[in-house]
């Protein structure tokens, strides 16, 4: 959402800054349940909650292992770390709660890693917004076959879905 948000800015619709505070804030917001997941939850309840749901929300217990053994490794600097990269961002919340991480301390790692995050995200839109034309042009030649894709996903999981309603 934050390249979007960084297009609006580039067309002067929102001030970058107050983008950056509020995308900065819905970030910290936003690993602040993975973090308490951690922290009241046993990993073992937690691995088992990810392999019957994590497939809804893109994860795997054996990511939720490899984040663990990483937080092992490089301790609370991989909370800073872990913010600039795809995938761990969400996930190191959970071995910080169940290393019991104080929250304090936490938050602002979290909070220093997530702006690096969110300045260079909100950076990159405003910067295509410089090319939005171009950009346009590619965007609506792919349109034809991404719709009909999308649809054809979204009607594969709603019939998944009423197929497993239909067996229990």
């Amino acid at each position: 959402i934050m390249p979007l948000g960084g297009f609006f800015v580039y067309e002067g619709s929102l001030n970058f800054y107050i983008l950056i505070l509020f995308g900065l804030i819905g970030t910290v917001l936003g690993s602040l349940p993975w973090y308490y997941l951690g922290r009241f939850l046993n990993e073992r309840k937690i691995s088992s909650f990810i392999d019957k749901r994590g497939k809804i929300i893109g994860i795997s217990s054996n990511d939720l292992d490899k984040s663990r053994v990483w937080f092992n490794k490089y301790g609370t600097s991989l909370v800073f770390w872990g913010r600039l990269v795809p995938g761990v961002r969400t996930l190191i919340s959970v071995p910080a709660g169940v290393e019991l991480m104080p929250q304090l301390k936490f938050i602002i790692w979290t909070t220093l890693g997530s702006l690096i995050w969110v300045v260079f995200l909100t950076y990159a839109g405003y910067k295509v917004g410089e090319e939005w034309s171009d950009i346009a042009q590619y965007v609506d030649n792919f349109k034809l076959f991404l719709k009909p894709l999308l649809l054809i996903i979204f009607t594969y999981f709603v019939f998944r879905l009423f197929i497993r309603k239909q067996s229990n």
